[in-house]
């Protein structure tokens, strides 16, 4: 008879886990798909090419208002908002994340971030050659909060930083689908969160910087 019981307590346990997963995902996957009809209400930029951030200033010119842009692990930030000034772009609501190390890391540090301003449609600025990778990740570590993610190619004229192999590839998605779960209850933070209004460039001018030379900035 206890066996019984434990049998029926096990089956229906195991039934209770199934329906709740079930929910989730169809609750999620009804939040992704209201996130994708929306207009793209925040850009982030991937670190490891500069060009990436030229692209994203020159294109931030253009807007009348910009949303939040969020530069992941970039260049240095006076070389941004340099690119930034030269290109007439804004500097209000662009925020430079310098914590991560990596592109697992430039989505686990910037999810609460984009969380935190109500973002549900993100534009990833990225090149061709981390394309696939970035956005797989991406998918599935936004689209566990029910982010929507719409990638934005920037053409190359070098070697991004970004490399690509099979190996990174398999690990950081393994990696990703566990973190997809434990975000669930553990939000980590970034405390080099910085907005580019707040770039001192005569600070950074006494202590010394260099920028890429595809950026173009002369005397930094």
């Amino acid at each position: 008879s206890r066996t019984r019981s434990s049998q029926r307590y096990v089956r229906y346990a195991s039934l209770g886990l199934l329906v709740t997963v079930a929910i989730v995902t169809l609750v999620t996957f009804g939040r992704l798909w209201r996130s994708s009809t929306a207009p793209t209400d925040a850009y982030m930029v991937l670190g490891g090419s500069i060009r990436r951030e030229m692209h994203m200033a020159q294109l931030a010119s253009s807007f009348p208002t910009p949303p939040p842009i969020l530069i992941s692990a970039g260049s240095v930030d006076p070389c941004i908002r340099l690119l930034f000034e030269q290109a007439g772009a804004p500097l209000d609501n662009v925020w430079l994340e310098n914590c991560a190390e990596s592109t697992f890391g430039n989505f686990v540090y910037s999810v609460p971030l984009l969380e935190r301003w109500g973002t549900r449609h993100v534009t990833l600025v990225t090149s061709g050659s981390h394309t696939r990778r970035a956005l797989t990740l991406a998918r599935i570590l936004f689209g566990a909060r029910g982010i929507w993610i719409e990638p934005l190619i920037v053409d190359e004229t070098g070697i991004p930083g970004n490399q690509e192999t099979v190996l990174k590839t398999t690990l950081d998605i393994g990696r990703s689908l566990l973190w997809a779960i434990v975000a669930q209850v553990h939000k980590p933070t970034c405390n080099r969160v910085v907005s580019l209004t707040s770039v001192d460039l005569e600070q950074w001018r006494q202590r010394g910087f260099k920028c890429e030379h595809q950026a173009g900035i002369e005397g930094s």
